[in-house]
């Protein structure tokens, strides 16, 4: 039988392998720092320390300041604070999203419409995956306070969106902007003194640390309020005692994800240019979803591919590829268990494509070529059988 140890891995948009070392560092934490950092003796001012100076380092990769970082369970989270409290708190009543956002931001802000009355509008996504950066001015031109939520690298199809142009956007038309940067933190460098974010979302878990903690940047002044109440932790916006490993988790990954970023990116992107040529050269017929072959529109750490198999076959091939050892997916981890198709592959294929096979292939620094040319094989193979 097989097992777990002959698969090969590439589902890292889904989560990562998270790094021995940060293993290491949260065991040491667990076992010697327990206490409670919201106590006034020296167990708790100890836990309090640890995570005041992880803040500041988490901070410092972003060039923003110790405060206005919050840390939370994770990105969906993160993404629930900044929605809720802004039409909560900031009186916004007109937000301008995609309809290939996360759903951790798209069903919340359907939520929202239905509580609140607010008004949502979509900007049109190109069938490249790109955004129509002419609709989303326009769109901008609404007299309601509006804020923009549209995420830095998309989940699916890895189209990265111009934060540095929607930013300025944003702020020439006195919106807010939230970004979910889950996909991106870690990979990416982002400055949030050039480029004028006022809230962004992140992840330990995609980008090699523990799953189960993240944290949300709010710019300074902005006004939130908590979601979360019963408590004073997290300067008030976020009540709950710190998960202190966890803390340190996220910040000893952060860590080495920049430090290590120019070496990585050039060792990932390799893996990516590689497994495209492969799979253009052996499976010819096979298209890419959205420009995720295309390096400088998408991100580096994934490809989505449509397979040219029929429809009668094609429930069951992402069930064949994990019976054969590869783990990837169709769409977001966090649908592909419902039976729904992708609701980004929905806005930007053909009808007749969309009864094809899609597969989400997501790469990281454990991965190799070898392991991406033998998916290459095993996927002409599966092609060829059923097309045969």
């Amino acid at each position: 039988m097989r097992t777990l140890m002959d698969s090969i891995y590439l589902d890292n948009a889904a989560t990562t392998q998270v790094r021995d070392v940060v293993i290491d560092k949260m065991a040491s934490v667990l076992k010697s720092c327990y206490g409670n950092a919201s106590s006034t003796h020296g167990f708790g001012r100890s836990s309090k320390s640890i995570i005041e100076s992880c803040r500041k380092r988490i901070a410092a990769h972003f060039n923003a300041l110790a405060s206005e970082i919050v840390f939370t369970a994770g990105g969906t989270e993160a993404d629930n604070l900044v929605l809720q409290s802004a039409v909560r708190d900031l009186k916004v009543t007109h937000i301008i999203t995609t309809k290939i956002e996360h759903h951790a931001v798209l069903h919340t802000v359907a939520q929202l419409a239905i509580e609140y009355g607010i008004s949502i509008s979509y900007v049109e996504v190109l069938s490249n995956g790109t955004i129509d950066y002419n609709h989303l001015e326009t769109l901008l031109k609404s007299t309601k306070k509006t804020l923009v939520s549209l995420m830095h690298v998309n989940n699916e199809i890895g189209t990265i969106l111009d934060l540095q142009k929607v930013a300025d956007l944003c702020q020439t038309n006195a919106a807010l902007f939230h970004t979910d940067s889950v996909q991106s933190v870690g990979h990416y460098p982002i400055d949030l003194q050039k480029i004028p974010l006022d809230f962004l979302a992140a992840s330990a878990h995609k980008f090699h640390g523990p799953k189960g903690i993240g944290f949300a940047y709010i710019r300074k002044n902005s006004g939130l309020k908590p979601q979360i109440l019963g408590g004073t932790q997290e300067r008030g916006i976020r009540a709950g005692t710190e998960s202190i490993h966890d803390i340190v988790g996220l910040d000893e990954a952060l860590s080495l994800s920049y430090e290590n970023l120019d070496s990585e990116i050039t060792q990932v992107k390799a893996l990516k240019s590689y497994f495209v040529e492969e799979l253009t050269t052996q499976i010819p017929s096979l298209k890419f979803n959205g420009c995720c072959n295309d390096l400088d529109q998408s991100t580096y750490t994934l490809v989505n591919v449509c397979l040219p198999v029929s429809a009668a076959h094609a429930p069951m091939f992402l069930f064949q590829l994990d019976l054969k050892g590869i783990a990837c997916s169709k769409g977001s981890a966090c649908q592909s268990g419902s039976g729904k198709g992708s609701h980004v592959l929905a806005e930007i294929l053909s009808e007749e494509d969309l009864m094809k096979p899609s597969v989400r292939f997501s790469f990281s620094i454990y991965n190799t070529k070898e392991e991406l040319k033998h998916v290459v094989d095993i996927l002409k193979d599966l092609v060829n059988e059923t097309t045969s």
